[in-house]
């Protein structure tokens, strides 16, 4: 530290009575970097900003990666990469990805504004070929949320996902659970309890349900069987 950096921290100390000062060299001790979470090294790094613009851009089947196939319902043509900004479970902005049909990018940017706005959290934001075989089970029990995956229902027609109109919301603490007891993710056991305060729950009337019901989505929470309160979906027509 030079001689005219010493005068003039000097004289702010002298000015700002009870404030601390980091002149000595080295943050204040209330100053600390976040915790890195475990399993997000590929992770952007928190925004400096409040907000960023949502950025929309086009994908291709490469882009996709294990997501997507040639027999899907949808080309790549008609799906979009939209990169947002979210709360972090760390209180922080973060930058994350989805990506869905083109005709719902409106709904699902104005959404996650909302949410943002709002300071609901969410762990992860990553797309689905960002997992080994863009395996959802991985993606659920990892807590992540997504949106396009090329995937059928246990019936064997299409999950809406395939079609990018469905978006699950932190699925490890909102599980799907049908009645004969499948749980996904299967770690999720502990989460079927829905009196838990868990930050990024999903409850019934919350911020999140009213702001997709608004844009005209379905919440999975309100089914009878199975319940899937990580799901939200843009019914077809």
């Amino acid at each position: 530290m030079g001689i005219a950096t010493v005068r003039v921290c000097a004289l702010m100390v002298g000015l700002l009575t009870g404030g601390a000062t980091a002149c000595a060299g080295g943050a204040p001790e209330s100053v600390r970097a976040p915790d890195a979470r475990s399993g997000a090294p590929h992770d952007p790094p928190p925004s400096a900003k409040p907000e960023e613009p949502a950025r929309v851009q086009p994908v291709n089947a490469a882009g996709l990666g294990g997501s997507w196939r040639p027999e899907c319902p949808v080309p790549p043509a008609e799906l979009r990469r939209i990169t947002l900004s979210y709360i972090g479970f760390d209180g922080r902005s973060h930058r994350g990805e989805l990506v869905v049909n083109r005709d719902a990018v409106s709904d699902v940017i104005a959404v996650f504004q909302r949410l943002y706005s709002a300071r609901f959290p969410i762990e992860k934001m990553r797309t689905a070929d960002r997992y080994p075989r863009a395996d959802d089970e991985l993606s659920m029990q990892d807590n992540n949320t997504s949106a396009f995956n090329c995937r059928p229902l246990p019936s064997g027609s299409w999950s809406l996902h395939a079609y990018g109109r469905a978006v699950d919301i932190n699925p490890l603490i909102n599980p799907y659970i049908s009645a004969s007891g499948d749980l996904q993710p299967a770690t999720a056991r502990a989460y079927l309890d829905r009196t838990r305060t868990d930050p990024g729950m999903i409850r019934d009337g919350d911020i999140v349900v009213r702001t997709f019901a608004a844009r005209g989505w379905r919440w999975g929470g309100h089914w009878r069987d199975p319940v899937d309160y990580q799901h939200f979906e843009r019914p077809p027509g």
